[in-house]
């Protein structure tokens, strides 16, 4: 029997709210084969695609979480992202593609594929809630991911929006105003990144953490990991079933 919603740890919510990157589309094996394909990586290079890959995804991290809105200069991630690419070849021995190639393989992070899960599941979704990216990611390419994958939302917010990057406080609250005004604990963040969710609670929102294989940077074996055991609203196992296990837990099978 699926649960009503008056049963669910999100009773009152009115908006879900989505990390994209990771939680909804799949970047890795789409950013690997395009380094694979565009890259001349040299014979005894000790860097292989794979790890540039993870590298890339990991600067960028770094990036959004030392990012300060008050000091630092704007700088959108379709800019960020072909800096640092520039940057982890150079710093590698990796020949630098021409401009002409630089540029498209730079915005690869345009055309990534959702899981398989996703789709379906956010049409199911809107049926009952406002959904709403809630990404990092630049208007822009939040739409080039939205009309690929078909994703339905209806709610674009992008962290360029308040010129502040997730997890700052000010990117959550944001999307709170932005989805009509409403309490940050009527309002669900939905992430495959605990520290995403951390942040996002920190400042009154429910979270739904989403286990992805190989997307969290916090490990099983952290203290920080089984606490938030405790605090999350809805845990997804990654066998589950990603967002179709969401929709299961909302009671919303039959809508």
């Amino acid at each position: 029997m699926s649960p009503t919603p008056q049963d669910t740890p999100l009773q009152g919510i009115k908006a879900l709210t989505f990390d994209v990157f990771g939680t909804l589309v799949s970047w890795r094996p789409t950013i690997t084969s395009a380094l694979t394909s565009s890259l001349l990586f040299p014979q005894d290079s000790p860097i292989s695609p794979t790890d540039l890959a993870n590298l890339w995804r990991a600067s960028y991290g770094q990036f959004v979480t030392s990012y300060n809105p008050v000091t630092d200069p704007w700088k959108d991630i379709d800019t960020f992202h072909h800096d640092s690419l520039i940057s982890l070849l150079k710093s590698h021995n990796i020949p630098l593609p021409t401009p002409e190639g630089l540029v498209p393989l730079s915005k690869t992070w345009h055309f990534l594929p959702p899981h398989p899960d996703v789709p379906d599941a956010l049409k199911t979704l809107t049926k009952r809630y406002k959904t709403a990216t809630l990404s990092n990611g630049n208007t822009s390419l939040l739409h080039d991911l939205i009309k690929l994958g078909n994703l339905t939302f209806t709610n674009i917010i992008s962290a360029e929006d308040f010129r502040a990057y997730k997890p700052n406080p000010k990117v959550y609250l944001g999307a709170c105003e932005k989805l009509g005004s409403l309490n940050p604990g009527e309002v669900a963040m939905v992430a495959a990144h605990l520290g995403d969710l951390q942040a996002a609670r920190s400042v009154g929102l429910k979270t739904v953490y989403i286990e992805r294989a190989g997307e969290d940077n916090w490990s099983a074996e952290e203290e920080r990991y089984k606490a938030a055991r405790e605090w999350v609203d809805i845990w997804v196992e990654e066998e589950k079933g990603g967002l179709q296990e969401l929709v299961r837990r909302l009671g919303l099978e039959e809508a």
